[in-house]
Order: structure tokens, then C-alpha cells, then sequence
């Protein structure tokens, strides 16, 4: 016999997750009050890494039943979710969306669905890539410099301690810079 759970979320303390909870019972769900996992956590934080949704999969069990009340309840974008459906589905649970009109993600019908926002995760991530790759562009045609600052003031140190004679462990020692840290400024031209 399949359960029902709930999972709600909010991002923030003074935000309730009471709407949500009422909306899907409004929406003909019986849910137990023990089976309702509220979290208050930021939606940038991915699913697998929420503990209240760690702890909903430690109970959910095949044929149960998850309904949120939309989608960015469950992920931070449309290739979290995804995931988070497909790791569902794989074992056994139905997840209902109550924005997509209730439909099961893990029907013919909710397959679609998430076939549909893999192609919009795929468009997002291609679109990152190219806005990333044409301010890269355009900082290097400006002559910025691009990467991880120099550290001058890290090199002049080793240098003035390979100076008075001291090994690299010696200098890795007594400046507290790990031992590769103080390889790669030991010889550099200066």
C-alpha cells in the first residue's frame, strides 16, 4: 500500500511552509502529520546535500508517494530536479507536482515532462557556458588578467629565505606555507 509524504520548503526563517502543506491536502492528498518534511533551506542548496530531504528518503519506500506543490521545492534549477526525479523514480516513488496540475513526474506523461526540462537544463548550461566564454573574451580584449592573482609578496619571502641558505622544508616551516606552495615559489625567476 503506498504512503503519501510531503515535502515543503522555504528559503528563509520568517517564511512559512504552511501554504504549501494546506494547498496539497486542499488538492485531495491525505497526509499524515508524520509524513509532512518541512525544511527551511535555500533552494541554492542542492537536494541531495538538504537534510530534511535526507531524511525523507531514508522513509520513503517503493510505491510511496511524494507531492510538492512545484518544482523548485524540489531543485535549484531544472538539472537539480531532474536528478532529484530521476533518483526518486529509481527507487520506486511517485513524485506529484501540483503546478504541473498534479501530474505523476514518473508517468509517460511526467517523463515528458522532465524530457522537456532536461532540453531547458541543457539550453541553461549552454547558455552559461557562452555568456562565460564571451566575458572571458572580452576581459582578455581589455587586458585584464585573468586567473588567480600573483602572489608577489609569498615569493619574495621564500626567495629571501632560499637566500640565506634555508631548505624548503625550513622556509615550508617557518612561513607555515605548505611544502608544494613553497616548491612553486622557490623557483620561479625573480
Amino acid at each position: 500500500m503506498s504512503r503519501t509524504f510531503i515535502y515543503a520548503r522555504v528559503s528563509t526563517e520568517s517564511q512559512t511552509t504552511t501554504n504549501q502543506v494546506q494547498e496539497i491536502k486542499s488538492a485531495g492528498f491525505d497526509v499524515h502529520p508524520q509524513r509532512v518534511i518541512e525544511e527551511v533551506i535555500s533552494g541554492s542548496v542542492a537536494t541531495k546535500e538538504r537534510p530534511g530531504f535526507q531524511k525523507l528518503m531514508e522513509r520513503l519506500e517503493s510505491s510511496d508517494v511524494l507531492v510538492v506543490t512545484k518544482l523548485d521545492r524540489l531543485g535549484r534549477n531544472a538539472m537539480d530536479v531532474r536528478a532529484t526525479v530521476e533518483l526518486l523514480a529509481s527507487a520506486g516513488i511517485r513524485v506529484h507536482c501540483l503546478a504541473l496540475g498534479g501530474v505523476d513526474l514518473t508517468s509517460s506523461t511526467g517523463k515528458m515532462t522532465m524530457q522537456i526540462l532536461g532540453a531547458v537544463a541543457e539550453f541553461e548550461r549552454d547558455l552559461l557556458i557562452e555568456r562565460t566564454q564571451s566575458g572571458l573574451k572580452r576581459a582578455k580584449a581589455e587586458g585584464k588578467r585573468l586567473g588567480r592573482p600573483e602572489a608577489v609578496k609569498t615569493t619574495a619571502e621564500v626567495q629571501r629565505l632560499k637566500a640565506q641558505m634555508l631548505s624548503q622544508a625550513e622556509v615550508s616551516q617557518q612561513t607555515g606555507l605548505g611544502i608544494a606552495t613553497v616548491k612553486r615559489h622557490w623557483n620561479k625567476n625573480v
